[in-house]
């Protein structure tokens, strides 16, 4: 083994794609976490929305162990039950009553990059050629996904991208002016996570489904966020009580074990034929088994009514906190974003850490928190406790100091 500290080994070795890691993470226990010197960190990041049971959770360590006992992957030359079992759970948790379908490959990028090809089948004699998406959305870093991304500064260095998609203003105005026979797909996420945890505007999702279904393109919404319970709603296009022709899934599926994938409503179920997409390790019983246990939990313990109610407290103990620094809370359910008066998220980031909170900057203005399905009374008041703490540290440490 090599010498040096961790972060000398990881700058050493690991591809600079990513900058240097905040802490050497050992091991996690619910909503809790401990680095390598043992400092312990209430975690309300979850891996990124990810973690929807919190770390080393019973259900999700026997369901890995049992699999793994018996059979991890097979290829898709065959089936096992895990895959059969969790095509019929999603489709009937986003209640795809009408001949819906599930596709599983191994991240969101992958679901995105399925969905985009569906959508290129959708093509109505070749008259379709426009793929729609909105812009600051965030699909992915794959080429297809990384299309669909409306950031033009992720984007630019892998210029010229798939060709033929377009990004819209979260409009109605822009829905009305860009949607049109040509256009084969409308992409959309419900709340935009990587720009900040945004909200659509009211209406938006019922006119995309009023017009897309007008015009014959396909309405695909992105719930590799916000799917599995996160806003309170099994997937966040259920609030609006529209229904689309596909989603995405990823994140909060698996509970920390890497899955993604794509489910489709009615006819929409049917454009894919033999041979047209597949993935190696997509829907390996492993990872099916996993996400199987995963939203079963979900389900047994209530934790979609759960994240409705505690996205409500959270949002009450960020209030009360009355920083002047904080100037709003974004979001739905367990997926909130808190808006600071001034670019000083990564510092709050890093204050709150200090402070033994794990919380993302969403950006510069903007702290992500989405912390586990599981949380409690008990997390919510030792969160408020902690960020009411790194919010002070950050007002005496800079310039933003006059505000309060």
């Amino acid at each position: 083994m090599s010498g040096g500290t961790w972060q000398s080994r990881f700058d050493e070795r690991i591809m600079r794609s990513i900058g240097m890691p905040l802490r050497k993470l050992e091991r996690g226990d619910g909503a809790r976490v401990w680095d390598d010197e043992g400092n312990e960190y209430l975690d309300f990041l979850a891996g990124i929305a990810v973690n929807a049971l919190g770390h080393a959770h019973p259900v999700f360590v026997e369901a890995v162990t049992a699999q793994a006992s018996k059979i991890a992957h097979v290829s898709n030359y065959f089936a096992t039950e895990p895959a059969i079992e969790l095509a019929e759970r999603v489709t009937r948790l986003a209640g795809t009553t009408d001949g819906g379908r599930a596709w599983f490959g191994n991240s969101g990028a992958e679901a995105n990059e399925a969905a985009l090809k569906l959508a290129r089948l959708n093509n109505s004699g070749g008259a379709r050629t426009r793929v729609l998406a909105l812009v600051d959305a965030f699909h992915g870093r794959t080429t297809g996904a990384l299309a669909l991304t409306g950031k033009p500064h992720m984007r630019q260095p892998f210029e010229p991208l798939i060709g033929g998609i377009e990004h819209i203003p979260a409009t109605l105005e822009a829905l009305e002016a860009s949607i049109d026979d040509s256009v084969a797909a409308l992409f959309v996420e419900p709340i935009q996570g990587e720009a900040g945890v945004v909200e659509l505007p009211d209406g938006f999702l019922e006119k995309a489904r009023e017009l897309t279904t007008r015009h014959g393109a396909l309405l695909i919404v992105d719930e590799i966020q916000t799917g599995a319970g996160r806003t309170g709603a099994w997937f966040a296009f259920q609030h609006a009580g529209i229904t689309p022709d596909a989603i995405t899934i990823a994140k909060g599926i698996g509970g920390g074990f890497p899955i993604g994938g794509l489910v489709t409503f009615g006819a929409t179920s049917d454009l894919y034929q033999k041979g047209q997409h597949g993935s190696t390790f997509g829907g390996n019983p492993l990872a099916t088994a996993v996400a199987n246990a995963v939203l079963g939990e979900i389900e047994r313990a209530g934790l979609v009514e759960r994240a409705a109610v505690n996205g409500v407290a959270l949002r009450e103990r960020i209030e009360a906190i009355g920083s002047p620094l904080v100037t709003g809370v974004r979001g739905r359910g367990l997926l909130l974003g808190v808006a600071l008066a001034e670019p000083v998220a990564v510092q709050v980031m890093h204050a709150a850490l200090d402070a033994g909170l794990i919380v993302n900057a969403a950006n510069d203005s903007t702290i992500r928190l989405a912390p586990p399905l599981i949380i409690g009374d008990a997390e919510l008041d030792e969160f408020a406790d902690r960020f009411g703490r790194a919010l002070e540290t950050v007002l005496a440490e800079t310039s933003v100091a006059s505000l309060s």
